[in-house]
């Protein structure tokens, strides 16, 4: 915590120094080298391993990623696999939907359930003594760049040229877990909050294109589209060209056209938010008042439904309840997923196991007595 205020406060030194033509330059050098080595080292490499490449090049850009004080190499893939294992979950301490938005963007930093990793989640970074090495100096290639720059610049050079730069590369980075989760536009559904956001692209070089990351993250490239800005991919291009890096894996066509269909995992993520949507203590309300009126027994009926339900698990496509007119149809509950979410192959399934978990809440609700 004091490390991260630091940072800021020391970038203040400018004002008393002063910012000349050449602290600028490095100010600006330092920012995109750093922005590439976070996307293309921390996030594409080492948390996605979307490419290969030798272990004097892994180190290296571990290295450069580390320089900007966010901690070491495998702590931050490990945190970064979490957060794709649970995204915008309750276990995912960078979700702005579950712990608002400022809290994502740097809140997480005083939080040490957020800072705890899983480091066997990392095994094919661990096996490296190299990597495991500079994990643990998390802070030394931060403080060996700052002390270059101070040689090599002076005093302005360092407060402007590399504290005010690292504090630019905290927060670029930092918007990704917060700003692209509220801000811009859902081409693919994913299940969570993620999303494109061009300027955040253009201001990481590449990481904000986050809602096509989530929907196939194992892809060096994450602008899909020819439009889509992306230089870090690009420089890995080319380095591919001299074999610094090579296998860059790239998003097929079934992904590029939206028609990867979701896990069940995260089929039964998005019916959840859909069934969520929908009052269900009012639907079982409505069902209680017609049952009273028709003079039909709510435990029989309860029964019955639970028995249709069960059937329902077995075979979610001949699941149906026309004795229960409360619940939305499956075509009502389309309409309002079209409204909520991106196209998927898999919506007609998320639709059905909506209907499904809210015919099942609403036998859990008559099973509760009515209030007085």
């Amino acid at each position: 915590m004091l490390g991260f205020f630091g940072v800021h406060i020391a970038a203040l030194g400018a004002f008393f120094t002063g910012v000349s033509t050449t602290d600028i330059v490095v100010c600006v050098t330092l920012y995109w080298v750093r922005i590439f080595a976070i996307g293309a080292g921390y996030h594409r490499y080492f948390a996605h391993r979307s490419y290969k490449t030798g272990r004097v090049f892994q180190f290296i850009i571990g290295f450069l990623a580390q320089s900007t004080a966010q901690s070491g190499l495998i702590w931050w893939a490990s945190k970064h696999r979490d957060h794709h294992r649970h995204s915008d979950t309750p276990k995912d301490m960078h979700s702005p939907r579950q712990y608002g938005f400022w809290f994502s963007h740097m809140g997480w930093i005083w939080n040490n359930q957020a800072q705890e990793a899983n480091y066997d989640n990392v095994p094919d970074l661990t096996k490296f003594p190299e990597l495991v090495w500079l994990d643990r100096q998390r802070f030394l290639p931060a403080i060996i760049m700052g002390l270059a720059v101070l040689a090599l610049f002076g005093w302005s050079g360092l407060w402007f040229g590399f504290f005010f730069s690292t504090v630019l590369v905290y927060h670029s980075t930092f918007t990704i877990n917060s700003l692209c989760h509220v801000w811009g536009k859902q081409r693919y559904l994913t299940g969570d909050d993620s999303r494109n956001n061009p300027v955040l692209a253009f201001l990481t070089m590449g990481e904000g294109w986050h809602n096509n990351h989530h929907y196939f993250m194992s892809s060096t490239r994450q602008g899909f589209r020819w439009y889509e800005w992306d230089p870090t991919y690009y420089i890995l291009k080319m380095l591919s060209w001299v074999g610094i890096v090579w296998d860059l894996k790239q998003p097929p066509k079934h992904v590029l056209a939206g028609e990867r269909k979701l896990s069940s995992e995260l089929k039964d993520r998005v019916a959840e938010q859909l069934a969520a949507s929908i009052c269900v203590d009012t639907l079982a309300e409505n069902v209680r008042a017609r049952l009273n009126r028709s003079g039909i027994a709510v435990d029989e009926f309860k029964r019955n439904l639970a028995q249709r339900i069960e059937r329902g698990r077995d075979a979610l496509h001949q699941f149906e309840l026309p004795e229960l007119p409360e619940l939305p149809s499956v075509e009502e509950l389309r309409a309002k997923a079209r409204q909520k979410y991106a196209e998927s192959p898999s919506m007609d399934d998320i639709v059905l196991r909506a209907r499904l978990m809210l015919g099942e809440a609403v036998t859990m609700r008559l099973a509760t007595p009515a209030q007085a």
